[in-house]
């Protein structure tokens, strides 16, 4: 990717070690009608393969959640998404919350459509997050369509390090990071997807 702007990076200070090695520079995530924001599908990854979750952030079944709709796209996945007036921290101004969900939820869809991609399955094993963190550039502001696009900044068999921008009017309110791991049988998350 290339370097513009910090306003459109996220800085990357530190790594999983079983991931990559450390990196300290800005890493970019181009919006500007490039081929990433191009969508790749036409049903959310969410509706394909976990139409039964409840997850408060993603879960197509979970009426009370924000249902957040993610797609493939060139090297990751897009999202848009329109907040109600409960997600308000403040008159006008997104809760850091719900930010974090979406980024979480985002991030971690990202990470299972990779891995399952990268080991040739059919169906993506359920992942969780193992670490994420959040940075609020500027307030979020209300009414405002959001979009999320999102990569894989490394790769193994059952896990991803991905990181997740967040803009409303082309303007960078959110960046993360995160790593993100399949689950296997036993874990109490393993069936949440079925």
């Amino acid at each position: 990717m290339t370097g513009n702007s910090g306003e459109n990076s996220v800085t990357t200070q530190h790594s999983c070690s079983t991931c990559s090695t450390a990196i300290d520079k800005e890493i970019q995530i181009e919006h500007k009608n490039t081929e990433s924001d191009v969508i790749l599908s036409e049903k959310p990854v969410q509706d394909e393969f976990a139409s039964n979750s409840i997850c408060f952030g993603c879960g197509p079944s979970n009426n009370e959640g924000l249902q957040l709709k993610s797609y493939r796209s060139r090297g990751g996945l897009v999202a848009e998404f329109q907040c109600e007036e409960k997600h308000q921290a403040f008159p006008g101004v997104i809760n850091g919350g719900i930010i974090g969900s979406l980024i979480d939820c985002h991030g971690n869809w990202t990470a299972a459509i990779a891995i399952m991609d990268n080991n040739g399955w059919e169906r993506p094993q359920c992942t969780v997050t193992a670490q994420y963190e959040v940075k609020l550039k500027r307030p979020t502001p209300f009414g405002k369509r959001l979009k999320m696009n999102s990569r894989v900044l490394a790769l193994q068999k059952d896990r991803a390090e991905v990181i997740i921008e967040l803009k409303a009017e082309g303007k960078t309110c959110a960046t993360g990071r995160g790593l993100f791991v399949a689950v296997k049988e036993g874990h109490p998350a393993y069936h949440r997807w079925e």
